[in-house]
């Protein structure tokens, strides 16, 4: 990324016409600028962007060097970016043969360094070891809902107990006959790993509630059970558990020949319980714990040993982003893509919706036409489909996103696809597709944080780095993600979700490249093991499946 910044403003690329405020700046405030004044029409919040120069009606709005939307009504230089005075606007793309050439970082200093995780027999390496439980139906649910209560707190997987600690520290005040308005709890200790856990080498017990398998669709029903069956055969995943109702439409044969096509060496214990067939719903419980237990005694067995740096599969996603986005936290990420695949590793970009003003620079990147010629089809086919309900992909950023300085989607996209670095992309693949490439792949997958993460493990990823400048509690069951805030105010006032801070990069303190490099540090560090995200703690383990409609 091309800079000129003055402490308190940034240009973020060299042909942009507007400048992002750092920090608060107040209305008559004078900007010095390439050997001109710019005297501030009103006071501009940092994380908001002026103009450098007048606008007329339809003139274009540039940002990151690229069209992200054009005036709609006259602007003066010096004022305030606004939905009111633009709105979205992004350039027709399409294939060009460019022959795209990619400076690869210096990777010299990872070059012989690995991570310590779990081996599988097909070859792939996993950051954590998990045993999971799938349910074919969301008749199931309040079955896995009742193992979990057993064996979270029986194996030691409970992580919450502070707040348990919390209320029974209420009750008996209350008991007590003391003012509960005016309580004042003891001080409750910050979340720890449990210290209890009976099978040290498994890392987790995960359970997909879902509300899908029947109801819907075929059409429905055999989409999720291509994403069950990835979960299944994740590389973080050791053994299943299945329960079934019996008479659904996602039958518990459909999932396992599912399984069997996605991964012809799957060889992982799959335990199924049909509760139609059972005896009664709690010999069907007793039954799935028991052998549950057993399955868990032998993945237990499994322990991490090093793994060179290639064999790691990192997802760069964004969420409850602001102004920041685009300069800290996604460039930050996008170094560490950058070094992954020029160590050989796989990473994987999604949230089509949240590539719209970047197509060009994405199609100009792609290895061949086919690959390009992909991305641009299924960019193409989402956003009709959007379009057909009155909607698209200019609707995408939300209010937050909006009152934090993203004020068209174009401006939010191309900040967000500064996470995939400049590599070149090697593969598009659609939504469960998984991910068979060294290098840069893209998945087709909405832009809603739970349903991008859900759709970014169903392709491989064994880490996910998730930048934020609102701050999110996303998490996922199989995939630990690892929270970036683009600002240090939101790391202070929310550390108990947030990873990383790349805060240092606004205030000038750090390069992109400085902390990139810190964050593949993080990445080694989270994949052997040795620290536990903050989202993984929390048993953040979102999990929606997309169907296909129109989600943005």
């Amino acid at each position: 990324m091309s800079a000129s910044t003055k402490n308190s403003f940034l240009q973020i690329h060299p042909d942009d016409n507007v400048l992002v405020a750092l920090q608060d700046l107040p209305k008559g405030q004078v900007i010095e600028w390439n050997d001109s004044q710019i005297v501030l029409k009103e006071d501009i919040r940092a994380k908001h962007k002026f103009f450098i120069t007048d606008l007329n009606v339809d003139d274009e709005v540039l940002m990151y060097g690229v069209l992200v939307g054009k005036a709609t009504t006259p602007i003066l230089k010096g004022g305030l970016m606004t939905t009111d005075n633009i709105h979205h606007a992004s350039q027709d793309y399409g294939f060009r043969d460019i022959n795209y050439q990619w400076q690869k970082p210096d990777v010299s200093a990872f070059a012989n360094r690995t991570f310590n995780g779990y081996h599988r027999k097909d070859g792939r390496v996993g950051t954590a070891n998990y045993w999971l439980f799938v349910p074919t139906v969301f008749c199931e649910n309040r079955n896995l809902d009742v193992i979990k209560e057993s064996l979270y707190h029986t194996l030691g997987y409970t992580v919450t107990d502070k707040y348990r600690l919390f209320t029974d520290q209420l009750l008996t005040a209350f008991n007590e006959g003391e003012s509960i308005a005016s309580f004042q709890p003891d001080s409750l200790s910050a979340l720890q790993p449990a210290k209890n856990r009976v099978f040290k080498n498994v890392d987790g017990i995960k359970f997909l509630n879902h509300q899908g398998g029947c109801g819907g669709t075929r059409q429905d029903s055999a989409l999720l059970s291509n994403l069950l069956a990835a979960y299944a055969d994740h590389p973080n995943v050791a053994g299943i558990t299945v329960l079934s109702l019996g008479c659904q439409h996602l039958q518990t044969q459909d999932l396992l020949n599912d399984v069997k096509k996605r991964n012809p060496a799957f060889d992982k214990n799959i335990l199924i319980f049909e509760q139609q067939q059972s005896q009664s719903e709690e010999q069907l419980i007793k039954a799935a714990i028991l052998k549950t237990f057993v399955g868990l005694t032998e993945i237990n067995k499994i322990e991490r040993a090093p793994a060179p740096l290639s064999a790691l599969c990192v997802g760069v996603k964004c969420g409850g982003s602001d102004g920041f986005s685009g300069i800290s936290a996604n460039p930050s990420v996008g170094y560490t893509s950058d070094l992954l695949v020029a160590l050989g590793a796989k990473v994987l970009l999604a949230e089509f919706p949240e590539l719209c003003g970047a197509e060009q620079n994405i199609i100009d990147r792609c290895v061949d036409k086919p690959t390009a010629d992909k991305f641009i089809r299924l960019m193409q086919e989402y956003d009709a489909q959007a379009h057909a309900v009155g909607s698209g992909f200019h609707m995408n950023p939300s209010p937050g996103n909006i009152k934090d300085g993203l004020i068209t989607d174009a401006i939010k996209s191309t900040g967000a696809a500064k996470k995939a670095g400049t590599s070149p992309v090697v593969d598009v693949l659609d939504y469960t597709e998984p991910v068979t490439k060294p290098g840069l792949s893209l998945v087709c997958t909405p832009g809603n944080d739970v349903e991008a993460t859900t759709g970014k493990a169903a392709s491989g990823a064994t880490l996910i780095l998730f930048t934020t400048g609102l701050g999110t509690p996303t998490g996922n069951p199989v995939c630990p993600v690892i929270k970036v805030a683009t600002n240090t105010e939101l790391a202070t006032r929310m550390g108990d979700i947030i990873d990383i801070d790349t805060g240092a990069i606004i205030r000038g303190e750090k390069t992109i490249e400085e902390m990139g490099i810190e964050i593949l540090e993080y990445c080694i560090r989270a994949a052997s093991g040795e620290v536990t995200p903050k989202a993984v703690l929390l048993n953040q383990d979102d999990f929606i499946p997309w169907k296909r409609g129109v989600s943005l």
